[in-house]
């Protein structure tokens, strides 16, 4: 199956999942589409930082939201180990010998809490990292080729959504893009997103973690949706000085 297909595809099953809901979609449908469509049991997604808090964003079920908290609480697990290479963390069974003396703890935790398979894919934009999808399966399971194709496309539509919304009230990003724009603007907004955070590494002299960060916090501070500040910052409307905190206050260019 081609890659556009196979996009159209998973777009399609998350767009039903959000049907559902009778609401935009938002990375909540994504792992629920991603449950329904592959072997596992469960799915969460935890937005991460090296240069803020993590935190976990949804959950399908009471295991994955038990997995998220473990990870980032324990600071080890396939989540972590994905988010810092910046690629899959495949487990297919806990109870064999690497996972065990990876993540000792981690595992034990996650084989009481009723996983055994684990399946961590980190969301990437360019050298950007907002976060990681976490699967899992209640029996040792092994991902064949195309469902880990379809479980890396299900990834790269959640960094799509993640990156392509506006930051709520509780620093967490709103479900779904804004009305008048749907997904075929999403890979636009990962483009502009990521150019404006290129900018603002030199405008204040940060790495791009860091500078994306900043980002975050101007739309947040603002109520404002992230793909909106990325614009006019690439359009040189917004220009965050060297000084700037990390609340993200900036000037407005004139």
């Amino acid at each position: 199956m081609g890659p556009d297909s196979r996009s159209a595809r998973i777009r399609g099953q998350v767009a039903e999942e959000a049907a559902r809901r009778g609401a935009r979609v938002g990375v909540v449908d994504v792992c629920t589409a991603a449950v329904a469509a592959l072997p596992v049991g469960g799915a969460g997604l935890s937005a991460m930082s090296t240069a803020a808090a993590s935190h976990p964003l949804c959950s399908t079920d009471d295991i994955s939201e038990k997995l998220e908290e473990l990870q980032l609480t324990l600071g080890e697990g396939p989540c972590v180990d994905a988010f810092a290479r910046g690629s899959a963390v495949l487990t297919p069974d806990l109870l064999t010998v690497e996972p065990q003396e990876h993540w000792a703890v981690f595992a034990a935790a996650a084989l009481e809490a009723g996983a055994r398979a684990v399946f961590s894919l980190p969301l990437r934009m360019g050298a950007i990292r907002p976060g990681v999808l976490d699967l899992y399966a209640g029996v040792p399971t092994v991902l064949g080729t195309e469902e880990l194709a379809d479980a890396l496309a299900f990834a790269d539509l959640a960094t799509l959504l993640l990156l392509g919304t506006r930051i709520d009230e509780t620093g967490a990003p709103a479900d779904g893009p804004a009305p008048d724009r749907g997904f075929e603007d999403l890979g636009a907004y990962r483009a502009e997103i990521d150019q404006a955070s290129g900018m603002l590494t030199v405008q204040l002299g940060v790495g791009i973690e860091e500078a994306f960060v900043r980002l975050r916090a101007h739309a947040y501070a603002q109520g404002r949706r992230l793909a909106d500040v990325a614009a006019d910052v690439v359009a040189r409307r917004l220009r965050f000085p060297p000084d700037t905190e990390p609340t993200g206050r900036a000037e407005e260019e004139t």
